[in-house]
């Protein structure tokens, strides 16, 4: 009897205590995105994306210091709308797509409050370069999908330098930094 009792009990904490699902992030649909947007002379915003890009990520809505995501980045897939300025950004006064042709960011840390904003800490590396950034994340929702599957979405934005990054070109002042936009939704595995 005491060890049935004790094989109870265990069947019981397991069950109440919540594991994280395991997301692919849609980039099939193109239901996540990569944006970014920096300033051109100090007089409007060049907004531009990465085409290609792929990653996964575990959430668990009751326990979301657990979460952890990895989003990997081809370089080469820049696109900023205009031909002879992607050959120029892929060129090595930028991203040097041929020596570096991915971009990486891996987690190190989530918290989450009540009303879905969070900070999510971890590594980028960009240029060859690894330096810790912090991204503020906003939950955007869950649920069912119309395919049978199940989905959540995130959108984060950062700052970053791109000197931090060894993009040493000068651009002037105004555009010594730029922002990275995150639009993420992941379909549950």
């Amino acid at each position: 009897m005491k060890l049935f009792c004790t094989a109870l009990l265990a069947l019981v904490f397991v069950s109440t205590n919540s594991v994280a699902d395991e997301y692919v992030i849609d980039k099939k649909g193109m239901h996540a995105s990569i944006q970014f947007k920096i300033a051109h002379l100090g007089y409007s915003w060049l907004w531009g994306r990465f085409n290609d890009f792929d990653g996964h990520f575990s959430y668990d809505r009751n326990n979301p210091e657990a979460s952890k995501i990895e989003i990997i980045i081809n370089t080469k897939s820049i696109d900023s709308n205009h031909a002879e300025r992607d050959k120029h950004l892929r060129g090595d006064e930028f991203l040097d797509v041929e020596k570096y042709p991915q971009s990486r960011f891996v987690s190190t840390s989530f918290t989450m409050n009540e009303e879905g904003a969070g900070i999510l800490k971890g590594n980028f590396t960009l240029h060859g370069v690894t330096k810790p950034i912090i991204i503020n994340v906003k939950y955007i929702g869950e649920g069912d999908d119309p395919w049978g599957g199940y989905r959540v979405g995130f959108e984060g934005t950062t700052r970053i330098a791109l000197a931090d990054y060894g993009i040493t070109k000068n651009l002037g002042p105004a555009s010594a930094e730029l922002e990275l936009i995150f639009a993420i939704e992941g379909i549950r595995k």
